[in-house]
């Protein structure tokens, strides 16, 4: 799968890895190109965001990272996450017929469930970025959740009489990653998809907690702007809130 922006140039696939984005970073290291694909069936240390476990069984899921080498300056590196969780939610569409729908800044849900999550690291120096990975994880078999995930968690296939096809789910969201990194990559923001992401944003005019450093709040989403930024209607006006810093919780709880 050659792409005009690199993505899939190389695709490597494992039986079984400690984790996609380990994995993605030891290549990294030596050399991997940009584009690169790694694709694991089973994970036995999978991660989420603020290192959460990410339940990874053999099959149950596709569990894949991707290697960047972008030659803009860091500051610009949280919009790659909306980018991604474009990708994966028009992906899910495209190939299942399902709605899924984005959870700011790095979830794809279904029904109110998490289906996907998505977790952007990155090395880079002061002005320089050395590479990016992105790790997606996109729950698809039916399975039996661990008690605390059970009313958080759902799978493609849980409710559906559906047989997913792996390799086009991966596909059509590397085809969608293409087409909105290349998006990105114009304007280095998301103004080229700002109003694709809002209509497909679960949390819009949703009361959201954020969880921040200086002290929690709350209050409205109503979209995001040019930068990625999700804005917040509360007591102090309208807040930019940015994904590098803060958490935001609402659509299946503030846990």
């Amino acid at each position: 799968m050659e792409k005009k922006n690199g993505i899939g140039c190389r695709v490597c696939h494992y039986q079984e890895i400690d984790s996609t984005n380990i994995q993605a970073r030891r290549l990294a290291e030596e050399g991997a190109p940009h584009g690169s694909v790694i694709v694991a069936e089973a994970q036995t240390a999978g991660r989420g965001r603020h290192g959460r476990s990410w339940v990874s069984e053999p099959g149950s899921g596709l569990w894949f990272s991707l290697l960047l080498r972008p030659d803009y300056l860091p500051d610009r590196a949280s919009m790659v996450t909306l980018v991604a969780a474009m990708a994966v939610t028009k992906g899910i569409r495209r190939i299942t017929g399902q709605p899924a729908e984005i959870k700011w800044p790095n979830d794809v849900v279904l029904e109110g469930k998490k289906v996907c999550g998505i977790l952007t690291e990155l090395n880079a120096r002061i002005e320089r970025i050395n590479y990016i990975i992105v790790g997606i994880g996109i729950n698809i078999r039916r399975q039996q959740f661990p008690p605390e995930l059970r009313e958080k968690a759902t799978s493609l296939e849980q409710d559906q009489e559906l047989q997913i096809d792996r390799n086009l789910l991966l596909e059509a969201v590397l085809e969608e990653f293409e087409l909105y990194y290349g998006q990105f990559l114009q304007r280095l923001d998301v103004s080229l998809f700002q109003e694709e992401y809002e209509q497909l944003l679960v949390n819009r005019n949703r009361q959201v907690q954020v969880l921040d450093p200086a002290g929690d709040y709350q209050g409205i989403a109503r979209g995001i702007n040019e930068k990625g930024e999700l804005l917040v209607e509360c007591g102090q006006g309208l807040v930019r809130v940015n994904a590098g810093e803060v958490s935001v919780r609402g659509i299946y709880g503030y846990t």
